[in-house]
């Protein structure tokens, strides 16, 4: 990665953010962030490579059925002590309530496959979770691994010592070494920033770096460091990737509000474990952990 060319994208998106809290008060900028819902093919033009690519705004004010916002939760249960009992709930649930797809650790992508065949369901894996940390060679061994056991979504987490030391290039290829094998299967790769340990342009580094590693979704947290999704991640993480990549929200979402606000500020994907509490409005079903 050219670090000038990072340099530049990080200036110009925080520059882009003053602007808009400067100009945007209260309720007068709604008209123009609705264009990024109701005009998304005008916004896919204006998003581009390079300082050029500036996000139009931000969708404020759409609501949601509850049916709709379903659609976008990553049912999720990570905690270390999940019983096979909790997964099987989990995917019941998943099915139930048509969520996107159950969030579980490797070991149980298999039989979570098995369970959700023939459902719209997606089975999604976590890959260097929850550090990051492990050797590029070993995130592609198990994303392939994971892959072969039926995962159809993967959540990897970025090096983060390697972003706040300017590696840039091993942060890219890190991350490129599990979106091929991913790609070439037709798998979505998420990438977790965990940007609670993150500055803003940092956050902005990173968000340019997935993009061009061919990441389908940047995502705030693994839900197990110091903290979860903001409204102000979301919304400067989506004002970096545009239209092109999605953003997932993830870390302490656990109310139908929660969710509904990391929506409104630019999220496509909402992971949590309240999910059956969020789209019901009741209580939590599964066994909530880390999420």
């Amino acid at each position: 990665m050219d670090s000038n060319r990072i340099s530049k994208i990080v200036h110009q998106a925080l520059l882009e953010r003053k602007l808009s809290d400067f100009y945007c008060t209260s309720e007068s900028c709604k008209g123009w962030e609705r264009n990024v819902v109701t005009q998304p093919l005008t916004v896919n033009k204006i998003v581009n490579a390079g300082a050029e690519r500036i996000s139009a705004g931000i969708g404020v004010g759409h609501e949601l059925s509850d049916r709709e916002l379903a659609g976008m939760i990553d049912h999720t249960l990570l905690k270390p002590d999940a019983t096979i009992e909790e997964i099987e709930t989990l995917c019941a649930e998943a099915k139930q309530f048509n969520f996107a797809s159950v969030c579980v650790n490797p070991c149980h992508v298999t039989r979570c496959s098995y369970l959700l065949k023939g459902t719209k369901v997606k089975v999604c894996t976590v890959i260097g979770f929850p550090l990051g940390s492990n050797p590029t060679q070993i995130k592609r061994a198990e994303a392939e691994n994971a892959i072969n056991d039926g995962a159809e979504e993967l959540d990897m987490v970025i090096n983060v010592g390697w972003l706040k030391s300017g590696l840039y290039r091993e942060v890219f290829e890190d991350i490129q070494q599990v979106v091929i094998p991913a790609k070439n299967k037709r798998v979505m790769v998420k990438v977790i920033l965990e940007t609670c340990l993150l500055t803003d342009e940092e956050i902005i580094k990173a968000c340019v770096i997935c993009k061009k590693a061919g990441a389908s979704y940047v995502k705030t947290s693994t839900g197990f460091s110091k903290g979860g999704a903001t409204v102000q991640a979301i919304e400067l993480m989506k004002r970096v990737v545009g239209s092109t990549v999605g953003v997932k929200a993830s870390g302490g979402i656990r109310t139908t509000e929660d969710a509904r606000a990391m929506v409104e500020h630019g999220a496509d994907r909402i992971g949590a474990s309240a999910s059956v509490k969020i789209v019901t409005g009741g209580e939590a079903g599964s066994r909530s952990g880390g999420y």
